[in-house]
């Protein structure tokens, strides 16, 4: 499932974030970067270790903890540190896939089980730049508005077209879901709009909407990871 999140960070927490990263000092992107994916990866990015880097990651956490939509779902067990990147001069990142494990500057392995993808740059200042995601037989290209996100699977094959003018700057992520299996998510996740929509309709209260909140989560117990 590939999904758009638009306005994840709003325009003064684009702006915020875009302060801090644009006085950070950059480096090449293929430091971080497995050795299949280094083959592929021409961009550059903030080093993990970035003060300006982790202060503008902890924006971008907290906006996900306040987005619903995300919540709903990923639901997130563990997120890796966000980070930063940056594209310019004909720079792109070819087909790859992501690692399966990322280990955080703690030591602690994260299963990347879900990648996304946080556009901080207006889509009309710059020419290429799209993320293409591959889902079976098709692909979809995405470009988004700053402060809207995509999420996909960390198992797709997936690229960068190199951009021919302007620059893309944008936050990336990975995510340790409490199911990992992408089809019971994807379950959940409908279940979980479904109900949202009839607390609406039908009020919290509601026998069957009660059974069906315990359906959910007998669901989630069932299939959670541990």
């Amino acid at each position: 499932m590939i999904l758009e999140i638009n306005g994840v960070l709003d325009a003064a927490s684009v702006a915020r974030v875009r302060g801090l990263i644009d006085r950070g000092a950059w480096a090449d992107g293929r430091a971080t970067a497995g050795y299949q994916s280094a083959l592929a990866k021409d961009n550059a990015q903030l080093p993990e270790d970035s003060p300006e880097g982790r202060e503008a990651a902890q924006i971008v956490l907290d906006a996900l903890g306040r987005s619903l939509l995300f919540q709903t779902a990923a639901l997130p067990a563990e997120i890796f540190p966000p980070l930063f990147n940056r594209y310019a001069g004909g720079q792109g990142f070819g087909v790859h896939v992501d690692n399966a494990f990322r280990q955080t500057r703690d030591g602690r392995r994260i299963r990347t089980d879900l990648s996304a993808t946080l556009f901080l740059e207006p889509p009309e200042s710059y020419d290429g730049g799209e993320l293409v995601i591959e889902e079976g037989s098709t692909s979809q290209a995405v470009k988004l508005a700053a402060g809207d996100m995509v999420l996909y699977p960390a198992t797709t094959l997936h690229e960068v077209r190199p951009v021919t003018r302007g620059v893309r700057v944008a936050c990336f992520f990975w995510v340790q879901s409490l199911v990992p299996e992408q089809h019971k998510r994807s379950i959940l996740f409908d279940m979980d709009l479904a109900m949202q929509k009839l607390r609406g309709e039908i009020g919290d209260g509601h026998p069957s909407l009660v059974a069906l909140t315990g359906a959910y989560h007998n669901l989630l117990r069932l299939w959670a990871a541990g």
